[in-house]
């Protein structure tokens, strides 16, 4: 019964995303749908706008506050959780990791419900006679989430079941894990194939949709994480190509200013690739509200505090880095009595902590409502790929990959790089990675794709942590959830 009631419940759920507010398009008007069958719905281009638009919901949710960012934030080393807070985040933070986490639970079960959602699109979308153009366009859209979704999993999870088909019955359901090399064949094809048929942009309320360009820079990244520790890996040249060819798109630039990245006026702006879009007070994130200081009196509701910045991250950037005073909190106004409150990032009162602050929105007023984007990829990401990538291929840095590595650093009012080695460099990319993509749901999966979580995480051990890593926590457990319903799975070593 369990097992019944979970696939049905995944096969449905697309149903629900069809007439939310989705992420992309918040002022969608679509007819009312309850009345509607599976079979009945798909009949026009309208039915295939409607139900791709409706794969967004589950991106929107993945990203609001604690889904996919959580573990890259406490996981790693670039936060902590409130202690007396959800026992979960601590748990991950501490590497008391079991297979019941919700976090654990929560990253698998959305996936595979987008995934289903984007394999009806695809089965029910296809036969639809319509502007052919256009019919590849939601394709397209629905295999770029597809494969962002079992990026997610891979990286997460290592290898998984793979369902490329609309599950419409219990049968044949019970699907064994498949390799890592064949999910990573998975994801890639769906990048191709989609950067073939999505549009470079869009107009009026479409922008916000996967382009060509999201699904380019999002296959540089695949090719990246695939390459690994392997210097001698054949995916550095090919991330570098990606990302090259994208650069050469012309399109895509720096803000002058790393506050504009994150500017309400400026989202889907001239940086983004692919974020995911939020209304302020109507169907907002969490990252004002969660991530003031714990009693903070300057957002709605007073700050939650759910998690702060770690004393190593903070120390990391240098005094000049102009980013630093976008991406944290470390003073604020009492707008009673008028007294500043200075924050720390090793007080251990989290009402006096320094906060993740450049994706709060200080216009919401009201709480866990906030409406600034969640930056998924950005052409900062794509530069400094393109520079780890370089490096790795050529065996030392190109006079190319200082290009890239220092259009970023530059931007932050950094000096540019010259004459590092290979490692040095190496090094660099990934220090300067932490500090421009901070709290955008990265940092754990640089340390384990470049074999340094372990070392990462013994390293900052603030608040007493002495998390309990070791290699197995490369990957995080199968559900529990899901090892009871399917006698196929088989559990990750040492879980």
């Amino acid at each position: 019964m369990k097992e019944m009631r979970t696939v049905i419940t995944r096969y449905f759920a697309y149903l629900l995303g069809v007439i939310m507010v989705t992420s992309c398009v918040p002022n969608l008007d679509l007819d009312r749908l309850d009345a509607q069958s599976v079979n009945s719905y798909y009949k026009n281009a309208d039915d295939a706008n409607a139900a791709t638009i409706a794969l967004y919901g589950l991106i929107r949710d993945l990203y609001r506050d604690e889904v996919i960012n959580v573990p890259n934030v406490v996981a790693a080393d670039d936060g902590i959780p409130f202690l007396t807070g959800n026992a979960d985040r601590v748990a991950l933070w501490n590497y008391n990791i079991t297979s019941v986490n919700t976090f654990i639970g929560s990253i698998w079960a959305s996936s595979y419900t987008g995934i289903q959602r984007s394999n009806v699109v695809l089965n029910r979308v296809s036969p639809i006679a319509m502007d052919e153009t256009l019919k590849n366009q939601f394709l397209g859209e629905a295999r770029f989430l597809r494969a962002l979704h079992y990026f997610n999993l891979v990286r997460f999870y290592g290898g998984v079941p793979i369902e490329l088909n609309e599950v419409t019955s219990l049968e044949n359901v019970a699907l064994p894990r498949s390799s890592v090399d064949a999910v990573y064949d998975v994801i890639i094809a769906d990048l191709q194939e989609a950067i073939n048929t999505l549009p470079t942009q869009y107009t009026g309320t479409d922008i916000g949709r996967a382009t060509k360009g999201a699904a380019r820079g999002l296959l540089a990244k695949v090719y990246l994480t695939r390459a690994g520790t392997d210097g001698a890996s054949p995916y550095w040249q090919e991330a570098a190509s990606q990302a090259k060819t994208l650069i050469d798109m012309g399109i895509y630039d720096l803000w002058d200013d790393y506050a504009q990245v994150f500017s309400l006026q400026n989202r889907c702006g001239k940086e983004s690739l692919f974020e995911v879009l939020y209304i302020t007070n109507l169907s907002g994130n969490n990252f004002t509200t969660g991530y003031a200081p714990r009693g903070a009196p300057i957002v709605p509701g007073t700050g939650s505090g759910i998690l702060r910045v770690s004393k190593d991250l903070f120390d990391s950037y240098g005094d000049t880095d102009s980013r630093k005073a976008v991406t944290f909190l470390t003073s604020y106004t009492n707008p009673s009595s008028g007294a500043l409150v200075q924050l720390s990032a090793d007080n251990t009162d989290p009402a006096l902590a320094v906060s993740f602050w450049k994706l709060a929105d200080l216009t919401s007023t009201v709480g866990g409502a906030g409406g600034k984007s969640f930056p998924v990829l950005r052409y900062s990401d794509i530069l400094l790929i393109y520079a780890e990538a370089l490096n790795e291929a050529n065996n030392g840095p190109t006079a190319e990959a200082y290009w890239a590595i220092n259009r970023v650093r530059n931007r932050a009012q950094l000096t540019s790089l010259a004459g590092l080695s290979k490692q040095q460099f190496k090094e660099a990319v990934l220090s300067e990675r932490r500090k421009e993509l901070c709290f955008e749901g990265n940092r754990w999966f640089d340390l384990v794709r470049t074999g340094q979580l372990v070392e990462a995480v013994k390293n900052e051990n603030s608040f007493s942590r002495n998390a309990a890593i070791s290699n197995i926590n490369v990957r995080f457990p199968i559900p529990q959830r899901e090892m009871d319903i399917n006698e196929s799975l088989v559990q990750n070593e040492g879980y």
